[in-house]
């Protein structure tokens, strides 16, 4: 048997307002040096924002951004004889969430000049209307697996 054993998965608890755990792995990749209830406030403080800016559930309009902004293929180095080729791979389940909340909460911090709350509702509600730095990241891996579909033999 080689490597280690798997250990086991993180169970995340629900978060305290929506009783989500999409909303809770969210709230944990906005935490910076382990503070989560100012996470907490910036995750809810969006939520609100967006709450007032569209009229609707904010957490309906957050599980739209997610689908929206959620890969369905990526591209990974493979080693074939001495060169390195990019060979579109399916995403699974786990990762296909964990890259699009990853993608907005980079777009929003790649804004600059206001609070983080505003810069994560209005990058939600981009996604949410497919439109956005986050789609853009996501139509460009898209993109680049398209164009080295001819290795997907690799895969």
């Amino acid at each position: 048997m080689r490597g280690k054993k798997q250990t086991p998965k993180h169970i995340i608890l629900p978060d305290p307002r929506y009783q989500s755990a999409v909303v809770a792995k969210f709230i944990n990749n906005i935490m910076e040096r382990g503070k989560k209830t100012v996470a907490r406030k910036v995750v809810y403080g969006a939520f609100d924002l967006m709450a007032q800016k569209t009229k609707q559930d904010p957490r309906d309009v957050f599980d739209l951004a997610l689908k929206n902004v959620t890969p369905q293929v990526e591209v990974r180095g493979r080693r074939v004889g001495g060169a390195n080729y990019q060979v579109p791979v399916e995403v699974r389940g786990e990762r296909k969430q964990m890259l699009a909340i990853r993608w907005i909460i980079g777009a929003a911090r790649a804004k600059k000049g206001r609070p983080m709350a505003e810069k994560l509702a209005d990058e939600l509600i981009l996604a949410s209307k497919n439109e956005g730095e986050a789609i853009k990241k996501k139509l460009d891996v898209h993109r680049m697996a398209e164009a080295n579909r001819a290795f997907a033999h690799f895969a």
